[in-house]
Parts: structure tokens; sequence; C-alpha cells
């Protein structure tokens, strides 16, 4: 962990913007570009427990959280303390992505400086039509991918147009702001409830028309997991591969659920491949478009799942 970790929670404490901010230090990343993360765990940026977690919880994608949850008060020290835990990740087999605030709300310069501490992903919430992602690209580090909040009626009403560059790779189901925008109850939100089913399908396949990763909605009552289970069950079968989560069980369960057996040796065949191929190169760390960043450590995990499949 952050060898200044003492000294970046002293900076916190005593509310020390300038001093926390003397403490992020822009750096390269090793950008993570796995498509095949299955749980999306939500944790808050203003959070210093939180965000020392990033390495031990069981999740294949971290979202570090500006927006809801945290204080317009706390929103200046939850940006720097992202950044800080940013640059000391270089390289992580966790997908890093930072869901800022809404375009209007800040999130314009939230982006403009977290270029510099190259996140693998910026979340935009609120996000209503082609022209406002667009813009969100222009201003985005050319490295950097744009994930998507669907969560307004306009956002909906375009979803096959918000595909605007190769780099807009995944969109979130934000189902409870969907329905306060549509002036729907949240007690719709009903696994029996058939609007339910449309909505998860129509987002779902028009995700796949346009080749958009989707994101299943986040279930705001962690602690029953008996019915967070049964989403996850209906959504496997209906095609989905990942789920946002708020709590480490939820996405313990997440994982548990979507695993694919099959996949998973595939995958790992293919990381064995890659690394043995590049390593006869010379090279023994290396960044892949589908499985993000190999290195030893993975490839050796990968030969760990081949040789258990093959004891079973």
């Amino acid at each position: 962990m952050l060898n200044n970790l003492k000294e970046i929670q002293a900076a916190y404490d005593s509310r020390d913007l300038v001093a926390l901010d003397a403490l992020a230090t822009p750096t390269y990343r090793m950008i993570n570009r796995r498509k095949d993360f299955r749980s999306a765990l939500m944790l808050s940026c203003n959070n210093i427990d939180h965000l020392t977690k990033i390495e031990s919880v069981e999740a294949d994608c971290i979202i570090l959280n500006l927006e809801d949850g945290v204080s317009k008060e706390d929103k200046p020290f939850g940006l720097v303390l992202c950044a800080i835990f940013l640059s000391y990740y270089k390289k992580c087999d966790k997908k890093l992505v930072v869901r800022v605030n809404a375009l209007n709300e800040g999130g314009f310069e939230e982006i403009a400086y977290l270029n510099q501490f190259m996140p693998d992903a910026i979340r935009v919430p609120k996000i209503k039509d082609p022209k406002e992602v667009e813009s969100v690209y222009a201003l985005l580090d050319e490295k950097t991918e744009l994930h998507l909040s669907i969560e307004t009626k306009e956002a909906w009403n375009n979803l096959a147009l918000l595909k605007v560059d190769k780099r807009v790779t995944t969109f979130y189901l934000g189902i409870l702001d969907l329905f306060a925008d549509m002036n729907l109850p949240q007690s719709l939100i009903n696994i029996d409830n058939p609007t339910m089913t449309y909505i998860l399908s129509h987002f779902l396949i028009t995700c796949k028309t346009i080749d958009v990763k989707a994101v299943s909605f986040v279930y705001q009552e962690f602690k029953k997991l008996d019915e967070f289970e049964q989403w996850i069950s209906l959504e496997k079968i209906m095609g989905y591969d990942s789920k946002g989560c708020i709590s480490p069980e939820q996405a313990k369960l997440v994982n548990k659920k979507f695993a694919d057996e099959e996949r998973e040796i595939m995958r790992a065949k293919t990381i064995i491949k890659l690394f043995e191929l590049k390593r006869e190169e010379g090279m023994t760390g290396f960044e892949d478009d589908e499985y993000g960043y190999i290195d030893e450590p993975i490839y050796k995990g990968a030969l760990a799942l081949l040789n258990k499949n093959k004891q079973e």
C-alpha cells in the first residue's frame, strides 16, 4: 500500500486541499483494456478506507465514484484522492473506471484534471445525446475509454446513437434515475414486472447491436442477497455477463453466478499463448486489447487454472 498513506490521511483529515493535491503526481499508467469484467463495484473516492481495498476486494472492475454519495464539499477532496490512488496503481488487474459528475456539474473539469492520471475509463452520468458524448470525446485523453450511464429519458431514446467512437465501450443501466426521469414509480423495479423485463431486454440487445458492453443496474438493497441472486439469474438467462455492485458481497455473488468455465479456460489458454510468444521476444509485461495487462503473475494464474481443470 502507499508509503505515504498517513500523510494522505492527515491532509484529508485537516481538510488541506493544497497539501493533498501536492501528493498527487501525474503518471503513466498501463491502461487495462479488459472487456470481460463481470462485477463493477462502486467505491467512494472520499473514503480512504474504501480506496485502500482496491487490491483486496473480489471485483473485476472498480468504479471510483465522484458523483452520488459524495457531498459537494467533499468532491474536490475525492477528486484528488482518486488521482493519488490512480498514480499508485500504475498497472492493475482490475479495471479502474472513474465516475465523474454530470458534465454541467463539474464533469468537464474533472475529466481534464484526470487526464494526467490515466484512468482506464471515464464514466459519464446523466448523458443525453450524441453531441454531449462528442464533447467528452474531444476532451478525453485518447488512451482512455469512455463509459456512459444510461439514466435519462433522452439517453434511452438515443441509445443506439451514443457510440460516437470506438472508445465508447460500455453502457451502465442507471435504473433508479431512469425511472425518476420517466416519472415511473420505483415500485415497478420488481423481478416479475414486465416493464423491467422489457427494459433489460431492450438495453442489452441495443448494446449488442452497436458492440457496446451492457452492465446491468445496481440493486440498492445490498443486504438482500437472495433477491439480488434472483436478479443475476434472470439477467444471465437473458444474456447479460456483468452487473453493477455496491458491496463486496454483491461482487462475489456476481462473479460466481456469471462465471463461465469454458470462457475462463479459453481466456487462460489465450493468455498463456500470448505471454509465451512475447517472452520469446524478451517481453514479460505487455498490454493486450482484449485481456488488458498481462505479466508473469497473470500468466502463472492462467497456468494454475488449466492445471486445476485437468485435475478435476
